[in-house]
């Protein structure tokens, strides 16, 4: 899935943009079409002519954050033999996303999850992508028989989607830094050994 060249108009990508950057240190909430315009150098009929809503812009950051992840997870994949090294070096990456990119991880852990709107987004669409791509490795290694059978592929999903959300929640709320490597490595731990000793 290689990133293709922005077609986008300057004025959309202004708009983009402009929302992006107000993410840095803003909740979603408090910003408003004005303040967007205002730093985006548009007018607010500019907004209007690309997007519906506030909220439509905020699915578009998102939408391009996950373009790029999934570029990220498919090159972080290659030449990666076995189903429980696929499965960490996603876990890695996942949690790298967050840890280095606030914006999205105040998005996706904090923004969006309330709006029925985002479940018909374009971003909703590729975070299923993401969604997809964890279960065929799980489905692979249990064919593999390098993790278990018995278990539902979907719980162990949203065991390692869970945990790593809950790992990085601080970063998107707080802004604390998140070790990548070591908050990887307690999850694979974790999901992959258990807690009985």
């Amino acid at each position: 899935m290689a990133k293709k060249a922005d077609p986008s108009p300057p004025g959309k990508r202004k708009i983009i943009n402009a929302l992006r950057q107000l993410l840095e240190d803003r909740n979603f909430a408090s910003i408003t079409i004005s303040e967007i315009a205002g730093t985006a150098g548009v007018t607010e009929g500019l907004i209007y002519k690309y997007f519906k809503d506030k909220r439509d812009i905020l699915h578009q950051v998102l939408k391009e954050h996950y373009e790029l992840f999934l570029v990220q997870i498919e090159r972080d994949l290659k030449g990666i033999d076995g189903s429980i090294n696929r499965l960490q070096k996603v876990i890695w990456s996942c949690i790298d996303r967050y840890a280095n990119h606030r914006v999205f991880a105040r998005i996706i852990l904090l923004e969006v999850r309330n709006s029925d709107g985002y479940f018909q987004s374009e971003a909703y669409r590729l975070v299923r992508v993401l969604n997809r791509v964890i279960i065929d490795i799980i489905e692979e290694g249990i064919r593999n028989k390098e993790i278990r059978e018995g278990i539902p592929v979907a719980y162990i999903r949203n065991a390692i989607f869970g945990t790593i959300e809950h790992s990085c929640m601080n970063r998107a709320i707080f802004n604390e830094t998140v070790s990548t490597d070591e908050t990887a490595r307690n999850i694979t731990e974790l999901i992959f050994n258990g807690i009985k000793r």
